[in-house]
């Protein structure tokens, strides 16, 4: 197996350097570019092809979501991470339009950011075999792609723990849809082991994240998204109700 591939792209020297230096610690992680300099992480990105990128939104020269760009033009199985200075709902948006499949407000910890990469590889790093083809890479990372963008354009923010939790959630109903009628018993609790916190944590996390969505009233892109006017108003799905909602789109779309 080899290792997942890193790559870097932040302002900030010192925190590059404090970045680079803690992912290149980790057993099975390497930096395979580093840069503070967009138009040198462009070029990097065509050459290195990595795995996973951290991006930084203020970035000399060609910008972060320039950056993201190139990612989704040159390297489609590449997932990418957005860090920045603001936590604006716009800016993030903006980022997961540009390709970013998670958003980091900074302060960052390395460890914290760690976290992050370990949570988006750990699904497909038994597929990472030397001489894998980027085609696998990016059927791996389809779905997490399509779960998060439906939640973007519902209005689920992807910096609030419940977007993690609940992405989860319905990659286990798509892969067992029966799993549906044990949440509270298998799904809660193995989602918490996965993230480690409790099942009670991430049924709360869960049950915030679609009031959010609710509460912003994006009527028109829940009816877009799933064919018909549901759940209008204050009516709201439960939990299961949601997970399932998604999971059954998901699993016909697939059928296609």
């Amino acid at each position: 197996m080899k290792n997942i591939n890193v790559a870097v792209f932040e302002n900030n020297e010192d925190l590059l350097n404090e970045l680079t230096n803690y992912i290149s610690s980790v057993e099975g992680y390497e930096v395979c570019a580093a840069s503070a300099n967009g138009n040198v992480a462009a070029d990097l990105i065509k050459r290195k092809n990595p795995d996973v990128a951290i991006v930084d939104l203020v970035l000399s020269g060609l910008d972060g979501f320039g950056v993201l760009d190139a990612l989704k033009e040159t390297c489609s199985g590449c997932l990418s991470i957005a860090i920045g200075g603001f936590a604006d709902d716009k800016i993030v948006d903006r980022a997961i339009e540009h390709g970013a499949v998670y958003y980091l407000a900074k302060p960052v910890k390395a460890e914290t950011l760690m976290n992050r990469i370990r949570e988006l590889s750990s699904d497909r790093s038994i597929e990472y075999k030397v001489g894998t083809d980027i085609r696998d890479k990016r059927k791996i990372s389809s779905l997490d792609e399509k779960i998060s963008n439906i939640f973007i354009t519902i209005g689920i923010p992807p910096h609030i723990k419940g977007f993690s939790y609940l992405r989860e959630s319905i990659k286990m109903a798509v892969s067992e849809p029966s799993i549906i009628n044990r949440v509270t018993k298998e799904l809660y609790p193995s989602v918490g082991e996965k993230f480690s916190t409790s099942a009670s944590k991430v049924e709360r996390a869960i049950r915030h994240a679609i009031e959010v969505a609710w509460n912003r009233g994006r009527t028109d892109a829940i009816s877009s998204i799933f064919g018909a006017r549901v759940y209008i108003g204050s009516e709201r799905p439960t939990n299961s109700e949601f997970i399932a909602l998604v999971a059954d789109k998901l699993i016909l779309e697939s059928l296609d």
